[in-house]
């Protein structure tokens, strides 16, 4: 019996396409266009090569940006994904808390990103915040304005408390999913919480997991409008972190070239090293 095919179907798809193509596709070759040419007015363009990727990748600022990118990527990753985890594992799963610790941990996701940042740097400031003040009453010498030191660890703070909440909800998820059964035959078996952490939950949660590392992982590249808010990229470039620095060129220096060259150089770092972070993740969970 042959089958008759509709490609009606397609009319549907259709307007997402159309979608796709204007916010992301058209953006994508407007930069390549810029990144390989150079202007000077009028919308009169000049060939230019590859000279604006070899400057990016020969510029000292551009590595020291991506240094301090790094640096908070991985600082946040160690710190979001272990606590995430042990809170997962602190909540009830069972009875009324179950609502209000979800409620709860759901809230810091619903700030938006721009609010975050000014009410930490309102929460950090050394006179009149909360903190600051307390910090500082203790005897411990805190300026996050001044002190890049002070401002690094506002930064990495402020994004804990922010974003650690997503690992959370990932791993409640994961942990409810466990059958009741592995848990009755550890207790069966006499095994301590320890021995069931690592034989049981971890397991079933390295999928989840890797969901969790590899969104934290793109988001903190993609951060801007907390630390810029909180501390404007400073004091002097201590916190400023790639997306700063590529709208500084971009917005502060009206360089296009560097700044598209700049822009597709940063979408390739993050898609090469999420690649990484997948592969070796799924490949530890095959073995």
């Amino acid at each position: 019996m042959n089958k008759t095919s509709n490609q009606k179907a397609w009319f549907f798809v259709l307007p997402v396409l159309i979608l796709v193509a204007f916010n992301a596709i058209i953006p994508l070759m407007t930069v390549v266009n810029y990144s390989v040419q150079e202007t000077f007015g009028d919308n009169t363009f000049f060939w230019a090569g590859v000279i604006w990727f070899q400057e990016v990748l020969h510029s000292e600022r551009f590595h020291a940006a991506l240094g301090r990118q790094l640096l908070f990527t991985f600082t946040i990753l160690a710190i979001e994904i272990p606590l995430g985890v042990a809170i997962a594992l602190a909540m009830p799963r069972k009875g009324i808390w179950v609502s209000v610790c979800l409620i709860l941990m759901a809230l810091p996701l619903l700030i938006p990103w721009n609010v975050v940042g000014a009410i930490w740097n309102i929460f950090a400031l050394p006179d009149i915040g909360l903190l600051g003040y307390t910090i500082n009453s203790l005897g411990i010498d805190y300026n996050f304005t001044r002190q890049p030191v002070s401002a690094w660890i506002t930064l990495v703070v402020m994004d804990v408390w922010h974003w650690t909440s997503l690992v959370v909800l990932l791993a409640y998820a994961g942990l409810v999913s466990i059958p009741d059964a592995y848990y009755q035959a550890a207790k069966t078996d006499g095994a301590r919480p320890l021995a069931i952490f690592r034989y049981i939950q971890l397991p079933k949660l390295k999928r989840v997991l890797t969901i969790a590392v590899l969104l934290r992982f793109m988001d903190s590249f993609n951060i801007y409008t907390e630390p810029f808010v909180l501390t404007g990229g400073g004091p002097g470039n201590s916190t400023t972190l790639l997306s700063i620095d590529l709208v500084k060129v971009a917005l502060g220096q009206f360089d296009l070239g560097p700044a598209a060259a700049m822009s597709l150089i940063y979408f390739l770092i993050i898609l090469l090293f999420s690649w990484i972070f997948y592969t070796l993740m799924m490949r530890n969970e095959e073995q």
